[in-house]
């Protein structure tokens, strides 16, 4: 893991470099108020004031420069400095006006790489960013958790199947002292069905299961964290095409973003009673496999006709919220990749957010943008509840039509919260298409700060 506290320092008025942040709205009026030699740097440089635009401006010796960068992100923004944090050479730098805050998170995260697969290159030059002391901690520990998402999406699914979420899980409740416990195989038969319904054609070393760890005091209000765990998604006997499957290493992006959340939880020590399910699979091929038609039961006794065993996530997450549920907690959070519909309707960048509770829903946009870890609510529209009806069965988990799947596979997994209890679900891609500064086209964690946000305001 990047030691990402190497990259920022507390600023005690230490010597630094300065980096001058200029808006192209403001760019004419700074610029006509710089020395000769600035402007002349910046004319050299063919600055014009656009977005991304740079230029090294020198001071009064040779070793006295500073770096200009132009940038319309607000002030607010983890991505203000980011495009820079990569490419400049070794030493300590610090904003020539106000505090970095939040644009720290970018600058540390502009120096992780996913090197797994790779031959290690050179370590870069050291770059430090002055800030804040108070707040460095919390940066450091959000650095660490969106890279946790980052590295485990990217993995390989040969190399991160259901047994290897489940070490993760476990280290992570020896380092906070939380208890852990996981169900495997076929003893999900009888207590989560669905788990093993979609896990069981998969190879004995990547059998089902479902990972639990619990943390905190058990006065503090309960919070269940659940996480899809589908470590490669074949579509089952419903194949995926080739270029659909691509990706499907990904597809436990949900557990990555729970496992990352949970993290951030215990070591901020919440006042909560944390209780984090991963129900991890591999929908996988063979003659045992689950089929379209065949009538699965449920957990909390419902009976599901299987339409599609593409459809298979929402089967998973059905039995760990039911679980979730039987601990009378306060909020239930579930994050999946779970719908390619999702994408169609907002894209890859915007998680919907559906939500059972308007305080909740109103707490999650507002640490989103608070975060810039945008999101968008989409409704649970009760009038397409009709869709999810079955001829055989108590309801189906994919309805023919194809129509509003985003919202049927929510209004699906809303028939297993209790009504009294506050839930969100988050349908995130947990993938970045292209790149951007300081965040690589890859595994992404989208909806992670936005959820730390709610927590930490809560339970902080």
């Amino acid at each position: 893991m990047t030691d990402f506290s190497s990259f920022l320092a507390a600023d005690r008025g230490q010597p630094a470099r300065l980096i001058h942040v200029v808006h192209p709205d403001d760019f004419s009026d700074w610029l006509a108020q710089q020395p000769v030699r600035s402007r002349t740097a910046v004319a050299a440089g063919k600055v014009v004031g656009k977005p991304g635009n740079r230029a090294i401006l020198p001071g009064d010796s040779a070793e006295d420069w500073s770096m200009l960068l132009v940038c319309n992100e607000a002030e607010s923004s983890p991505w203000r400095i980011a495009s820079l944090g990569d490419g400049l050479p070794e030493g300590t730098y610090r904003l020539a006006k106000g505090e970095p805050g939040a644009a720290m998170l970018g600058w540390a995260l502009g120096q992780h790489k996913f090197t797994r697969y790779r031959t290690p290159e050179p370590q870069g030059p050291r770059v430090l960013l002055t800030g804040e002391p108070a707040r460095i901690e919390e940066i450091v520990r959000l650095a660490e958790a969106t890279a946790l998402v980052r590295d485990l999406v990217d993995t390989g699914a040969s190399d991160l199947g259901p047994a290897e979420l489940e070490a993760i899980v476990e280290a992570l409740a020896k380092k906070h002292g939380a208890t852990f416990n996981c169900i495997r195989g076929d003893v999900l038969a009888d207590e989560y069905p669905m788990i093993h319904a979609v896990g069981q054609a998969a190879a004995k070393n990547r059998s089902p299961r479902l990972i639990e760890l619990e943390w905190g005091d058990p006065a503090h209000p309960r919070v269940a964290l659940i996480g899809k765990g589908v470590c490669f998604d074949s579509g089952g006997l419903d194949i995926k095409p080739s270029s659909a499957m691509r990706l499907m290493k990904k597809d436990m992006g949900g557990a990555a973003h729970m496992i990352a959340l949970a993290s951030l939880v215990m070591a901020a020590k919440l006042k909560v009673r944390l209780h984090l399910l991963i129900p991890a699979v591999e929908n996988a091929i063979a003659g045992d496999a689950f089929r379209p038609g065949d009538v699965l039961r449920t957990r909390q006794g419902l009976t599901v006709e299987n339409t599609n065993t593409d459809a298979e996530g929402r089967l998973i997450l059905a039995d760990a919220l039911t679980k979730a549920a039987e601990g009378s907690p306060e909020l239930i959070l579930d994050y999946a990749t779970l719908t390619g519909a999702a994408r169609v309707a907002l894209g890859p960048d915007l998680p919907p957010l559906f939500t059972n509770d308007e305080t909740l829903a109103a707490d999650f946009l507002e640490a989103a943008d608070a975060a810039h870890d945008p999101m968008w609510r989409l409704p649970l529209w009760d009038g397409y509840e009709d869709m999810l009806k079955s001829d055989i069965a108590d309801m189906v988990n994919a309805p023919d039509s194809g129509f509003a799947g985003a919202v049927t596979a929510a209004l699906f997994l809303r028939r297993f919260v209790p009504k009294n209890v506050a839930w969100a679900h988050v349908d995130t891609f947990a993938w970045r298409p292209a790149a951007k500064p300081a965040r690589p086209k890859g595994g992404e964690a989208l909806g992670l700060r936005a959820a730390w946000g709610v927590l930490k305001k809560r339970y902080g």
